[in-house]
């Protein structure tokens, strides 16, 4: 079957996990003049987390979130669903790195157990699963980082197992893949879902606006905001924007939004899944740092994404995700060629804000103004540390969890335009060296 009849529903609205989920009130835009102690830009999971814990932390102030999109409509909606607990590094384990391996996954774990906190709270149904996290290789870089990343699990003693071709074909239904493990701990879920729930489930004290992209930034005392509509007096100011941050002329040439595409089937048939692997719903993390990531989502549906490229930061239209689409389709087809029937019925892109040497962002940029971003491609389990973390230092307080975000080594600067977008897309195709049969 060719590529188009491949895709003869293939949808195109770029909506990513909201392509499936019923239409919610969405919050109004903010309007007016309004005055706050707290306002916290971004309400991803960063800025989700930021202000729930910055309304713990003050009862009795107003806390403003603004988001440019609606909820679920910016990264944190459109990443892949991997809450990880236990990071992967490049090359073989070093006992002198011991402490900075250490620091990352505590940062991880927290993220994960204040996420894992507020599902339980607020009975939050995003799809949430905590049965271990895939991890595999097919191609000879990929197979050396996999001997690496097991030396590292057996030094850390973090529990997993090891798993053969065969033992990935009886659980994931499919031979491509030659060597792997599950790690036991981490968590997937419908993201989307997610950062939906955590909205509704904001304190009293949290007002959440949508669609409201701040277009101005005038540092001060007050900080002055200006969107639409809207003008806000800020005491303090919380960037939990990412890549965007740079748009407010406050991050430069340090961070920058790489665009990234994938694709969903529609859902599988009884028969279709039957002749799958024995695991119901999964997901899989390449360990090529090119490689495809994909799931079997609860709702049975295969979701792949597997391009990357330096794109300034934004969205692709309709036709240049199609054109990425049939990358998509031939790593399906590989893994799966007893699907190859199945036709993709949704794509997108997404944003990840990455930084050259892949640290993380935990600053205060000015008096009263701090910073979180950069998670490289993780920002479900870091960017809830992180934000928690973020409100907690804005407030003057102390913690294991803030002294672990302020240990992140700083962020190399990039050279200036127009070298800025050479250099970018150099280190984006040099993402995909030596992929091979992982992409």
């Amino acid at each position: 079957m060719n590529s188009s009849s491949n895709n003869r529903q293939l949808q195109n609205d770029n909506q990513s996990w909201l392509q499936f989920l019923p239409p919610r009130i969405v919050n109004k835009e903010c309007r007016g003049e309004k005055r706050s102690k707290f306002v916290v830009v971004g309400a991803g999971f960063t800025g989700l987390s930021a202000a729930r814990r910055l309304a713990e932390l003050h009862p009795s102030e107003e806390i403003l979130l603004l988001d440019a999109r609606e909820i679920g409509q910016n990264a944190s909606g459109r990443n892949s669903g991997f809450a990880v607990a236990h990071s992967h590094f490049p090359g073989s384990f070093d006992v002198k790195l011991l402490q900075g391996y250490q620091r990352i996954d505590r940062l991880n774990q927290s993220g994960l157990d204040i996420l894992k906190a507020e599902v339980t709270r607020h009975n939050i149904e995003c799809d949430w699963q905590e049965d271990g996290l895939y991890h595999t290789a097919s191609d000879k870089s990929a197979l050396r980082s996999c001997k690496y990343f097991i030396d590292y699990l057996v030094h850390r003693n973090i529990a997993h197992k090891l798993l053969n071709q065969d033992e990935l074909h009886s659980q994931l239904g499919t031979r491509w893949y030659q060597k792997g493990v599950k790690v036991s701990n981490g968590a997937l879920m419908n993201p989307a879902k997610l950062a939906r729930g955590l909205a509704d489930n904001l304190p009293s004290n949290v007002s959440l606006y949508e669609n409201s992209p701040v277009l101005s930034f005038v540092p001060g005392n007050p900080f002055i905001l200006q969107t639409e509509n809207a003008q806000i007096s800020a005491d303090n100011v919380l960037l939990s924007c990412n890549y965007e941050a740079t748009k407010l002329g406050v991050i430069k040439q340090k961070i920058l939004g790489v665009t990234l595409t994938g694709s969903f089937t529609r859902r599988l048939t009884q028969a279709e899944l039957e002749i799958l692997g024995s695991v119901r719903s999964w997901g899989v993390l390449s360990l090529h740092g090119g490689g495809a990531t994909m799931r079997l989502t609860k709702d049975q549906r295969i979701m792949l994404r597997n391009t990357a490229e330096y794109n300034r930061g934004k969205l692709y239209t309709s036709a240049e995700i199609i054109a990425r689409q049939r990358v998509h389709r031939q790593a399906f087809n590989n893994r799966f060629p007893q699907l190859q029937e199945v036709v993709f019925e949704h794509s997108y892109s997404c944003v990840e804000g990455v930084s050259t040497n892949k640290t993380n962002f935990f600053e205060k940029l000015a008096d009263n103004l701090f910073f979180a971003g950069g998670f490289n491609g993780s920002g479900i389990s870091k960017g809830a540390a992180f934000g928690t973390a973020l409100a907690e230092y804005a407030s003057n307080q102390t913690s294991e969890l803030i002294s672990d975000c302020l240990h992140c080594p700083s962020a190399l600067r990039m050279p200036p335009p127009p070298l800025l977008g050479v250099g970018a897309r150099f280190m984006t195709r040099l993402r995909f060296k030596g992929v091979g049969k992982d992409r």
